[in-house]
């Protein structure tokens, strides 16, 4: 039997061939990761990152951010510590020995399992820490950011820029139709797991928490835009916010409530298009 879409993009609910697992990050490389660039780039310019800015990238995911930060001339460091296949991806992408070439490394990537080497990659202190994977999306994740950003700290300096993510409302977030899939299957029991709305004050709570102070926030656009369903329905299974869902019912039934719920985002030319808004926070450190 072939695998369903949901099927090739789950982690967790059952043990995953290693090939699934590397399929779903190639996914979210290729077709996920792209939809916040928009997000990188007002950020970048409003922090003026360039030639000198040390990044300290948390969740780095396969990258990209980073990427964009090291173009610019920042020395970046990334941890990512959800999933090595990310991981293994952001290598391909960052380390230039990592593809037999003779240049040296312009990044230092760590999955971050022993605080004493992420403590030791640089030995001057960040100006500009980096969570650029959005919360306000499932029961729970402001809870786990705080504590990555409590132990982050201590690597910044004085005074030093941090930048959360969080999803903007939901009636300006297309996506959210969509995602209301993922609460609607997922069994209560297993309600950590699922997608909720955004809340108003979601990223001031987690700086708190952390012992940060807010200085300024911002609203980007940042449409999620598809060559077809099936690009889509790939890309929004790399994210992982389906996973409850379908570690609670068929997963069959996940990829067709999935499918039908883009339907009204499907353009006359089979594309999908979705605008969101999504809302950053910038904090500094003590």
């Amino acid at each position: 039997m072939t695998p369903t879409l949901v099927q090739r993009h789950l982690p967790l609910a059952a043990p995953v061939p290693r090939a699934d697992l590397c399929a779903r990050a190639r996914d979210w490389a290729e077709i996920q990761e792209r939809m916040l660039v928009p997000l990188y780039e007002a950020v970048y310019e409003r922090l003026e990152v360039g030639t000198g800015t040390r990044v300290l990238g948390l969740g780095c995911g396969s990258g990209l951010a980073l990427l964009m930060a090291a173009s610019r001339g920042a020395v970046v460091t990334g941890v990512e510590s959800g999933e090595p296949e990310r991981l293994a991806l952001a290598r391909e992408r960052l380390l230039p020995e990592a593809r037999e070439e003779r240049e040296p490394a312009k990044a230092r990537l760590t999955d971050g399992s022993d605080d004493s080497v992420v403590a030791a990659l640089d030995a001057l202190p960040y100006d500009l820490v980096t969570a650029f994977q959005p919360i306000g999306c499932t029961a729970g994740d402001s809870q786990g950011l705080s504590a990555l950003l409590q132990s982050a700290s201590p690597l910044a300096q004085r005074g030093a820029a941090v930048v959360l993510v969080g999803w903007g409302p939901p009636e300006r977030c297309a996506t959210s139709s969509v995602l209301r899939v993922a609460t609607k299957l997922a069994d209560p029991l297993r309600s950590a797991g699922s997608w909720r709305p955004a809340l108003r004050d979601d990223l001031e709570e987690v700086a708190q928490r952390a012992g940060l102070r807010p200085d300024g926030s911002g609203r980007v656009a940042c449409p999620f835009g598809y060559s077809d369903t099936e690009s889509a329905l790939k890309g929004l299974l790399s994210t992982g916010l389906f996973d409850a869902a379908v570690g609670a019912t068929d997963p069959t039934q996940v990829d067709k409530e999935v499918t039908e719920a883009l339907q009204p985002y499907v353009r006359k030319d089979g594309t999908v298009w979705m605008p969101n808004v999504f809302r950053y926070l910038i904090a500094r450190t003590a």
